[in-house]
Protein backbone atom coordinates (compact mmCIF):
# COMPACT_ATOMS: atom_id res chain seq x y z
CA UNK A 1 0.00 0.00 0.00
CA UNK A 2 1.07 3.41 -0.57
CA UNK A 3 1.12 6.13 2.05
CA UNK A 4 -0.63 5.83 5.53
CA UNK A 5 -2.96 3.10 6.20
CA UNK A 6 -5.27 4.09 9.09
CA UNK A 7 -6.94 1.73 11.66
CA UNK A 8 -10.40 2.86 10.30
CA UNK A 9 -9.59 1.72 6.96
CA UNK A 10 -12.26 -1.70 7.29
CA UNK A 11 -9.84 -3.46 4.67
CA UNK A 12 -6.71 -2.80 6.13
CA UNK A 13 -8.90 -4.23 10.07
CA UNK A 14 -10.11 -7.16 8.31
CA UNK A 15 -6.23 -8.05 7.44
CA UNK A 16 -4.58 -7.36 10.61
CA UNK A 17 -7.52 -9.38 12.33
CA UNK A 18 -7.10 -12.34 10.08
CA UNK A 19 -3.10 -12.46 10.61
CA UNK A 20 -3.87 -12.10 14.36
CA UNK A 21 -6.49 -15.07 14.75
CA UNK A 22 -3.78 -17.29 12.15
CA UNK A 23 -1.24 -17.06 14.87
CA UNK A 24 -1.57 -20.15 16.44
CA UNK A 25 -1.26 -20.97 19.68
CA UNK A 26 2.11 -21.22 21.43
CA UNK A 27 3.57 -18.52 19.50
CA UNK A 28 3.50 -14.95 19.30
CA UNK A 29 4.35 -12.01 16.99
CA UNK A 30 5.58 -8.58 17.48
CA UNK A 31 3.25 -6.53 15.66
CA UNK A 32 5.67 -5.40 12.76
CA UNK A 33 5.32 -8.74 11.67
CA UNK A 34 1.44 -8.17 11.66
CA UNK A 35 1.98 -5.11 9.92
CA UNK A 36 4.48 -7.15 7.00
CA UNK A 37 1.89 -10.14 7.00
CA UNK A 38 -1.08 -7.77 6.33
CA UNK A 39 0.95 -5.60 3.63
CA UNK A 40 1.73 -2.76 5.46
CA UNK A 41 4.74 -1.41 7.90
CA UNK A 42 2.69 0.26 9.80
CA UNK A 43 3.09 -1.55 13.33
CA UNK A 44 1.61 1.02 15.40
CA UNK A 45 -1.41 0.89 13.28
CA UNK A 46 -1.41 -2.49 14.05
CA UNK A 47 -1.65 -1.23 17.65
CA UNK A 48 -4.51 1.01 16.72
CA UNK A 49 -6.57 -2.21 15.49
CA UNK A 50 -5.91 -4.26 17.95
CA UNK A 51 -7.06 -1.96 20.87
CA UNK A 52 -10.42 -0.92 19.28
CA UNK A 53 -11.34 -4.12 17.47
CA UNK A 54 -9.02 -7.31 18.89
CA UNK A 55 -11.20 -8.72 21.48
CA UNK A 56 -12.42 -11.15 19.35
CA UNK A 57 -8.67 -12.64 18.39
CA UNK A 58 -6.33 -13.55 20.31
CA UNK A 59 -4.40 -10.30 20.68
CA UNK A 60 -2.69 -11.78 23.65
CA UNK A 61 -0.44 -13.46 20.91
CA UNK A 62 1.02 -9.70 19.90
CA UNK A 63 3.33 -8.62 21.53
CA UNK A 64 6.60 -5.86 21.00
CA UNK A 65 9.46 -6.82 18.81
CA UNK A 66 11.30 -7.40 22.37
CA UNK A 67 9.06 -9.68 23.71
CA UNK A 68 7.11 -7.77 26.17
CA UNK A 69 3.40 -7.58 26.44
CA UNK A 70 1.87 -4.08 26.57
CA UNK A 71 2.05 -2.59 29.88
CA UNK A 72 -1.31 -1.91 30.81
CA UNK A 73 -2.11 -5.50 30.05
CA UNK A 74 0.82 -7.14 30.79
CA UNK A 75 -0.19 -9.32 33.90
CA UNK A 76 -3.14 -10.86 31.91
CA UNK A 77 -1.21 -11.44 29.31
CA UNK A 78 1.92 -13.24 30.48
CA UNK A 79 -1.41 -15.61 31.80
CA UNK A 80 -2.53 -16.47 28.37
CA UNK A 81 0.34 -16.81 26.89
CA UNK A 82 1.70 -19.15 30.24
CA UNK A 83 -1.69 -21.05 29.80
CA UNK A 84 -0.68 -21.73 26.04
CA UNK A 85 3.03 -23.14 26.84
CA UNK A 86 4.27 -20.08 25.69
CA UNK A 87 7.42 -19.27 28.75
CA UNK A 88 8.44 -15.83 30.07
CA UNK A 89 11.24 -14.29 31.99
CA UNK A 90 11.20 -11.51 33.76
CA UNK A 91 8.36 -9.96 32.21
CA UNK A 92 9.25 -11.02 28.23
CA UNK A 93 9.06 -13.78 26.15
CA UNK A 94 11.89 -15.58 24.00
CA UNK A 95 10.84 -14.18 20.49
CA UNK A 96 13.72 -16.37 19.02
CA UNK A 97 12.00 -19.61 20.33
CA UNK A 98 8.37 -19.26 19.59
CA UNK A 99 7.82 -16.67 16.84
CA UNK A 100 5.72 -17.03 14.39
CA UNK A 101 5.66 -15.41 10.77
CA UNK A 102 3.16 -17.15 8.68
Amino acid sequence: MDGPVHARDDDVVERVLAVVEAIPAGRVSSYGDVAAMAGSRAPRMVGQVMARYGDGVPWHRVLHSDGTPVPALAARQLALLAAEGVPARNGRVDMRAVRWRG
